[in-house]
């Protein structure tokens, strides 16, 4: 699959898909066009050639990027930063503090994706590249970056997803960059005419509760762009609110049936799959539909994630 065309979002904003694991619309870098130019997630190293090729038809330089931001070090999401990183020699990675020495020193990291990708691992993710700690900035909580004469982006603690991810307000574009933390937008789904926003349950600190707590947070800033890591913005704020206070819930409570039940992963995945396809029936989806691989790969990883969060929940004896 080639490079596709940067998408112009408006408010100085574009978007590259990454193409990742081959698919369009799945993974995505923003591009900020400030007086400092600033990209959003780097995606995992295989999309960096993409990544490429979309500033390249943007006309912007390497040398002209100041600053590199990941939401969290999940490596979907900044597994390609040390290679881009490479390419970029003038720019600054911003970072949550807890996800800092991991991109500093990506051993720990490769180690715990190797535990959930297994052999998938290499053509995934391979290479994944330490970033010298003279290039790394953090920003704590309500800590904010100049990128503009207009525009102070503002970080904000957001877990649930991961203890190691920040949130990021554009006050030009009234938008937030939620990274994970609301979940996925699947615009494959949106050619038949409806918007699907899923949680995204990923092991190994997902939490229901801080991932609502987050949720809160961002509603109170009242924004009227959801900038999703996978994948594009969403206007219909409301919308992405309604459906992620929806399903997160059946989630939790589908991943307690099974873990009650002493099942395996596989028959979370199968039960998830059961609920969210009754949805897309309704909507006409044919089931030969690209959804639905998306679908079964993300599900293999969030019920990892839903059901390492209920043996944790369990050990602790929390209710």
């Amino acid at each position: 699959m080639t490079a596709t065309k940067p998408i112009d979002l408006g408010n100085r904003m574009y978007l590259i898909d990454g193409i990742d694991m081959g698919i369009p619309e799945k993974t995505g870098t923003y591009v900020i066009k400030d007086k400092k130019i600033t990209l959003v997630e780097t995606c995992a190293s295989s999309c960096v050639p993409n990544i490429l090729k979309g500033l390249e038809a943007l006309q912007i330089q390497l040398e002209q990027i100041e600053y590199i931001i990941v939401t969290h070090i999940h490596l979907d999401h900044a597994g390609g930063a040390g290679l881009l990183m490479e390419k970029c020699p003038n720019a600054k990675l911003i970072v949550h503090p807890k996800g800092a020495r991991h991109m500093a020193d990506p051993s720990r990291l490769i180690q715990g994706a190797k535990a959930v990708y297994g052999p998938q691992f290499d053509s995934l993710f391979n290479p994944i590249l330490p970033i010298p700690e003279d290039r790394i900035i953090i920003k704590d909580d309500n800590e904010t970056l100049q990128i503009g004469e207009d525009c102070q982006l503002a970080f904000l603690d957001t877990p649930g997803h991961a203890n190691h991810h920040f949130s990021i307000y554009d006050p030009v574009s009234n938008g937030i960059f939620v990274g994970d933390t609301l979940g996925i937008q699947h615009k494959q789904v949106e050619e038949l005419g409806f918007k699907l926003y899923l949680p995204a349950t990923s092991p190994n600190q997902f939490d229901p509760n801080k991932t609502l707590q987050s949720l809160e947070r961002i509603k109170e800033l009242n924004v009227e762009r959801i900038y999703f890591g996978h994948f594009s913005v969403a206007e219909d704020v409301e919308e992405v609110y309604k459906q992620i206070e929806y399903w997160l819930p059946i989630y939790v409570r589908i991943g307690e049936e099974v873990f009650a039940e002493g099942k395996n992963m596989n028959e979370l995945v199968k039960r998830l799959l059961a609920e969210i396809s009754d949805v897309l029936d309704k909507h006409d989806v044919p089931k030969n539909h690209l959804i639905y691989r998306i679908l079964q790969m993300d599900l293999q990883v969030f019920a990892m994630g839903i059901l390492d969060y209920l043996s944790k929940k369990e050990r602790s004896g929390t209710k």
